[in-house]
């Protein structure tokens, strides 16, 4: 008898009306305890400025009404468009960063990626907007609660994301095409390596220079050397260490050619500083997108 009487009064209450909204499922979603929305801490009783700004949020929501359905669609499509935007942008940073490598764009920032990313920031951006208004009914929850900390952090680190973003296309892309469109500056004299001493072949007005035990001898002027060319075999612009070896004179003949350099393998080029930041700012950005999915992770399990 008193199971089946407690089993009605349970029957009964499930199907009273509900007066309040606050639960324990906004607690585990704020990280909040009852003391945040209720001057009692233990809960219940009268509300504080956040309680109240959330049960006006959920009483507003409870109306049924066609203009609630709506918004919630709407919501819905919003929210549905800014997840499929930051999964193209993201998915571009990770397969530039990670599979193409930033080096790839060091002659000049592709028009396809420049496109997709400045599209993405704009849509993030209001899309973003859009949903914070929903999500957020008061400046205390964006400021006293966890998920609003988090949202800051996120919205932080876009703005990080657009700034350095506006730097790349408008000041570094620029200099990085220029660099890539511009002629290489021709060597006349100084230590060569092999690429830059094939420039000096002796044709078309440039100096003939040819490397000899480690050395680069100046074979301009010799009466010999015309055009580039000894006796028909020899080319400038090369190193004829050995070829010289079979010549039917002495190594004499060739040391009283003026020396200009020596024979490098390879030369140090230091990055400049453009490209230094360039680099930076790609490995910046994405550091800030695996720090934005885990901002996601801690919503959603944290």
């Amino acid at each position: 008898m008193k199971r089946s009487l407690f089993c009605i009064v349970v029957f009964m209450l499930l199907l009273a009306p509900v007066a309040g909204f606050a639960t324990e499922e906004y607690a585990r979603q704020t990280g909040l305890a009852c003391a945040a929305c209720h001057l009692d801490p233990g809960g219940g009783g009268e509300l504080t400025a956040i309680g109240k700004a959330f049960s006006n949020r959920q009483h507003a929501q409870s109306q049924p009404s066609q203009m609630t359905a709506a918004t919630k669609g709407f919501r819905f499509v919003v929210g549905y468009l800014h997840m499929l935007t930051a999964i193209l942008w993201f998915g571009t940073i990770l397969y530039v960063h990670l599979v193409l490598k930033p080096a790839y764009a060091a002659g000049g920032l592709p028009r396809g990626e420049v496109r997709v990313g400045i599209l993405s920031m704009l849509v993030m951006g209001l899309t973003g907007l859009v949903l914070t208004y929903y999500r957020v009914p008061s400046l205390d929850v964006l400021l006293h609660t966890r998920f609003g900390l988090l949202l800051l952090i996120k919205v932080g680190l876009y703005l990080v994301m657009v700034s350095s973003a506006a730097v790349v296309v408008t000041v570094i892309g620029p200099r990085l095409k220029r660099k890539m469109q511009a002629p290489p500056t021709p060597v006349t004299g100084g230590d060569m390596t092999s690429t830059e001493l094939a420039a000096c072949d002796g044709k078309a007005g440039r100096p003939a220079y040819f490397a000899y035990n480690g050395l680069i001898y100046d074979a301009t002027a010799s009466a010999l050397w015309k055009q580039g060319q000894h006796m028909a075999r020899h080319q400038a612009g090369m190193d004829l260490s050995e070829a010289l070896k079979l010549a039917p004179h002495d190594e004499d003949r060739v040391q009283r050619l003026p020396v200009v350099g020596k024979l490098l393998a390879s030369r140090e080029e230091k990055t400049p500083l453009h490209l230094r930041v360039f680099y930076t700012m790609a490995y910046m950005n994405l550091t800030i997108v695996f720090l934005i999915v885990l901002i996601l992770a801690l919503w959603r399990w944290g």
